[in-house]
């Protein structure tokens, strides 16, 4: 295994556009066990908003901070952060360490190790095998790891390392979910939610919201955690993201959830659908095997709109189509997995 460090645009290019953020706070990822959170507590490390400064706030402790910070002096190796994924499971490939606003106390260096255990009470005695061995980190700054391929098997807990001690503003761990299909095919399922393996893998804009929050569990809580695109002017325009489904199947509906979404959302919407081979690494928007399963249908604020979904044939990859902009804040493609 080697490990390579990447800018953000290679990173984003090839890591965040085809890999889920298996730790998020959105996704239900929560630190279970730390060594130390002194300064600054350890479940700051996974929220979904980019860190923040204010430099005339402070705590009993000192200057308050938007991460994690430990004490100084730490007498053992390293301190440490367990997490939990927000799936059941997932295979790894890749890491994003921020140091925003750490500057003279940041970590200077981070590893990151995984483990597998059906039980929580197990962590005591679990084994922690190498994910991202020991990294250097500077100041103020983030950082992008990336792994040559998928750690071989999952992991359900990670634990984050800094050496020997400091302070981590986020941290983002991505990778694979590994999903626990039913035994029978023909059991319905979202194909789109992450916790299938479903990922956003191409967007035209996601100005306000990210796509990724289309595969979110539950209806959110407001209008942050969903997608949503910046206003369009011109004539005919349109918005689309593109979702690679967790396994090919046959779909049977889709619900396209504006939830919160109030005076923004889209005036319709549209859906399409292509089958791809496994070795196809990046599907264009305008690939010419898309066929519509959902011609274009009226859409209104904070409403869950199901739609039946006519055909038979199986598909990879789904696509929503957004007229001409506007917001969403959950999209499921709900069917049957193909044999």
């Amino acid at each position: 295994m080697s490990i390579q460090s990447q800018s953000e645009q290679e990173f984003y290019q090839n890591v965040a556009t085809k890999y889920t953020d298996v730790i998020g706070r959105k996704l239900g990822g929560h630190v279970v066990l730390f060594s130390d959170e002194f300064f600054a507590e350890a479940a700051n490390l996974i929220k979904p908003t980019p860190p923040i400064r204010d430099a005339t706030r402070f705590v009993p402790t000192g200057a308050w901070y938007d991460g994690w910070e430990t004490r100084r002096h730490n007498t053992a190796e390293a301190d440490w952060v367990i997490i939990k994924l927000g799936v059941a499971s997932a295979r790894i490939i890749g890491a994003e360490i921020d140091t925003a606003f750490f500057n003279g106390n940041e970590a200077p260096a981070i590893s990151i190790q995984g483990t597998f255990v059906s039980d929580q009470s197990e962590l005591g005695s679990a084994q922690w095998k190498e994910i991202v061995p020991l990294q250097k980190c500077g100041p103020s700054a983030r950082h992008f790891f990336v792994r040559d391929n998928l750690t071989s098997e999952p992991f359900t807990h990670v634990k984050l390392l800094m050496y020997p001690d400091g302070g981590i503003a986020r941290f983002r761990l991505y990778g694979v979910p590994t999903p626990v299909f039913p035994e029978d095919i023909n059991v319905e399922l979202d194909l789109a939610h992450v916790s299938s393996g479903g990922v956003a893998v191409s967007v035209s804009n996601q100005h306000f919201g990210t796509a990724d929050n289309l595969l979110l569990p539950g209806r959110g809580h407001d209008m942050s955690d969903g997608w949503e695109t910046a206003r369009s002017r011109a004539p005919g325009h349109i918005d689309w993201v593109i979702i690679k489904l967790g396994a090919k199947g046959i779909i049977d509906r889709v619900i396209v959830d504006t939830a919160n979404f109030m005076g923004n959302f889209p005036q319709k919407v549209r859906v399409q659908a292509l089958s791809a081979e496994s070795s196809e690494t990046e599907i264009k928007h305008d690939d010419s095997r898309w066929v519509t399963i959902l011609d274009d249908q009226k859409t209104q604020a904070h409403t869950e709109h199901e739609f039946k979904i006519n055909g038979g044939a199986a598909y990879t990859h789904a696509k929503l189509v957004i007229i001409p902009d506007g917001g969403v804040k959950r999209f499921r493609v709900l069917g049957r997995r193909a044999v």
